[in-house]
């Protein structure tokens, strides 16, 4: 199998440098490996946002108002076909008599829009999406989640847990509540690149205690020469 876009699946890009909705926002580093389904990750990956190509000029008209938003951290690993739902409940009121978008060009001016927000969804810095899951609409994913192939997120995953399954299940997490609160006082995702390259030796290690003496005694160095 070829691709004309991913030539392996070994590799992949930045997404944010190929974006084009401004109704995504993607972080530093975050990349999309697409070998398998061969398209682009807003033609792919993201569905029923406003401001993709089909609904920009829909969109830049301002008829909806504010619309949820895909938000998406730094350092963050999307796999394969991984899919992101947007646009709220898509105008199907599961509560009313029919859950069907009626138009009011055809159904007359008693219409009403069943439409509802579910909030932006939110994806946290070094996420590890698996291929193939689903991300449903205003879902909150926590720094360092890891989500499994062809899970289905429904509810928001708390930092550094691990999903899986149809609904997904946070079945648990990365490393210990103590060693979890370290790293998000760390949030090493926004360190300078030098400090990055500096810790390389920590950063791909279990050292978690190692790496935060490292901050430590980095924050203090930098309080010092603050002083003088």
């Amino acid at each position: 199998m070829s691709s004309s876009i991913f030539p392996s699946w070994l590799g992949g890009y930045e997404v944010k440098d190929h974006v084009r909705n401004p109704n995504i926002q993607v972080g530093d580093h975050t990349y999309y490996s697409g070998y398998y389904h061969d398209k682009h990750f807003e033609d792919q990956c993201v569905r029923y946002l406003l401001g993709d190509h089909s609904s920009r000029a829909v969109w830049e008209s301002g008829i909806f108002g504010d619309i949820d938003q895909l938000i998406i951290g730094k350092f963050c690993s999307i796999a394969s076909g991984a899919t992101f739902m947007l646009a709220g409940n898509q105008g199907h009121r599961h509560d009313w008599i029919s859950s069907f978008p009626f138009d009011v060009s055809k159904f007359g001016d008693k219409v009403k829009s069943g439409f509802e927000r579910a909030g932006d969804t939110v994806i946290g810095n070094d996420v590890w999406i698996g291929t193939e899951c689903v991300i449903m609409p205003g879902v909150t994913i926590g720094d360092g989640a890891v989500i499994g192939a062809r899970a289905v997120v429904t509810k928001d995953v708390p930092p550094y847990g691990v999903v899986v399954g149809n609904p997904g299940q946070v079945v648990k997490k990365r490393f210990s509540d103590e060693h979890i609160a370290l790293l998000l006082k760390m949030k090493w995702w926004d360190w300078p690149m030098a400090q990055l390259q500096a810790n390389m030796d920590l950063m791909c290690s279990q050292d978690i205690d190692g790496l935060y003496q490292r901050f430590v005694a980095s924050q203090t160095h930098s309080q010092n020469q603050n002083v003088e």
